[in-house]
């Protein structure tokens, strides 16, 4: 097992903005810290267990696809590196030197921006009741796993930590934040997956699906948060990609398909989590960092 997790951060001196289901958020006045912890999170609910260096594989593929992005949308990385921080974060380099980034501050849009290129997972279960997918006709006789003619923009609404995020269709996402700003973010979330997908394709790599974040800084749309990774997204090895059923992953469908198999009713508490769990979905983690930087 690797050295020891990061479950969540203590910084006395620095402001403690927020707590998300994997990031600690600090105030650092014009400016937030990030800060990656260990916590892995399924079906919206924080596991008890963390997994070790977790927080420093997620910043290095954030990091990864900013810079890759950069050409279709500015995000909100000022610098990932310690000794660019302001004076105050020094005592706690130790800590944040690879998990964590200096960001602009942006107003967040209250809406998740997914987008699904493979039909799985919700879209899978949406598909199968009602041959719909957040308001979307597909095609009939899809099977699990089937690439979608092409990808689609599945909005949700961004709900408190420990609740379940709500798919829905373009036209609430329209009422929630406007439309000409859902038209904005749908077209900047379809050109990024795009992107992201065919690069992710030639390091033998399969984006099915994946949510990004958006927020408003100086009236401009920004990129926040993370992006493309194996928390937000699902990656499939492409070497054995079989539609038809369930795919071998490198993210966290793994802990999904343990927390199943133990009947787990997906409300808090969340149950303890095995070594081999832990271990295995660090691996799966490390091999998308592998394969996508490599």
């Amino acid at each position: 097992m690797p050295r020891n997790a990061i479950f969540q951060t203590e910084f006395p001196e620095l402001n403690l903005l927020q707590r998300g289901k994997v990031r600690d958020i600090y105030d650092l006045g014009d400016k937030l810290l990030m800060v990656a912890s260990d916590r892995i999170s399924a079906y919206d609910v924080v596991m008890p267990d963390p997994v070790p260096r977790k927080g420093e594989i997620l910043t290095r593929i954030s990091l990864f696809w900013f810079k890759i992005m950069e050409s279709i949308v500015p995000n909100h990385l000022i610098s990932s590196d310690v000794d660019e921080y302001p004076a105050v974060c020094r005592p706690y380099a130790d800590i944040l030197r690879g998990r964590s980034m200096l960001v602009h501050k942006a107003k967040p849009l209250p809406i998740e921006c997914v987008v699904r290129g493979y039909i799985t997972g919700s879209g899978w279960q949406s598909y199968k009741e009602a041959g719909t997918v957040c308001g979307i006709k597909l095609p009939a006789g899809l099977k699990e796993s089937d690439k979608l003619p092409e990808p689609i923009f599945t909005p949700s609404t961004k709900e408190a930590m420990g609740a379940h995020d709500i798919n829905i269709d373009f036209d609430e996402a329209v009422r929630m934040i406007g439309r000409d700003l859902a038209e904005k973010v749908r077209q900047l979330s379809l050109a990024i997956y795009q992107k992201g997908e065919t690069l992710a394709a030639e390091k033998g790599i399969i984006i099915a699906d994946t949510k990004f974040e958006f927020g408003i800084r100086n009236d401009q749309v920004i990129l926040i948060d993370e992006v493309l990774t194996p928390d937000s997204s699902r990656f499939w090895p492409r070497a054995t990609y079989r539609p038809g059923g369930s795919q071998n992953s490198y993210d966290k469908q793994y802990l999904r398909d343990y927390l199943t198999s133990i009947h787990w009713d997906k409300t808090p508490p969340a149950p303890a989590l095995p070594g081999e769990v832990i271990q295995k979905t660090f691996e799966k983690y490390m091999e998308a960092l592998a394969s996508l930087t490599t």
